[in-house]
């Protein structure tokens, strides 16, 4: 895999097997803040007034979204119990490659990359107030008894990754959203929107971030 500078200046990685970016070469940085910071988790504080809220990340990759979670509950008085599935784990060198140390508290980074190895497995108190859990296993393999109130679904474009989108991911992962609970991704199209209707949920279309005019944003009834 290579590193590639995206628009905004931070970087991303390119995986040649799936032959796409781990994140918008727009921007990187931006994509994950808007998509499902504001979009997905600020959204969901702001309209509920919940104090605990769980998350789960479909597609942890580099931990970007986990770190600007994180950043986020650091200024805030939110409780995170957050859940990443990943497949395929990145060594925790390339995670450090990526330089999103410049993009968080030190004491976020470090706990983080400390932490890492550790949380395959085991929910890990990884900073005050969020715990970090990075299941090793495929999403159709995934079993929780939790239920959670957002899903961040950052899988690779449905062009590259058909099968994550699917009706039947899609419906695996709705399993696990909690009525009311909220279903952001960067990407919006009409079998998408269909899928989710018919799960139950409300659709919105929100806009997007920096490359993409739209992006979705879902409410299970």
């Amino acid at each position: 895999m290579d590193f590639v500078i995206t628009g905004d200046g931070s970087k991303t990685l390119f995986n040649a097997e799936i032959g796409e970016c781990y994140h918008s070469k727009h921007g990187a940085l931006q994509e994950s803040k808007h998509v499902f910071i504001q979009m997905g988790l600020d959204f969901y504080v702001k309209h509920t007034g919940l104090q605990k809220v769980s998350v789960l990340e479909i597609g942890f990759g580099t931990g970007l979204n986990f770190l600007q979670t994180a950043e986020y509950v650091s200024d805030s008085d939110i409780h995170v119990d957050y859940v990443g599935i990943e497949g395929y784990p990145l060594p925790l060198e390339v995670i450090k490659d990526t330089g999103y140390n410049a993009y968080v508290d030190p004491l976020i980074w470090h706990s983080f990359t400390d932490n890492y190895d550790k949380s395959f497995g085991s929910s890990l108190p990884v900073i005050e107030k969020m715990n970090l859990h990075i299941a090793h296993t495929l999403l159709m393999d995934f079993t929780s008894e939790k239920q959670f109130d957002i899903v961040y679904f950052d899988a690779f474009a449905a062009v590259h990754q058909p099968e994550m989108w699917s009706d039947e991911a899609l419906g695996h992962i709705a399993r696990y959203i909690k009525p009311g609970g909220v279903f952001v991704t960067y990407a919006i199209t009409g079998n998408l929107k269909r899928s989710m209707k018919a799960l139950g949920f409300k659709i919105e279309k929100a806009p997007g971030a920096p490359g993409k005019r739209e992006m979705l944003r879902a409410i299970k009834y």
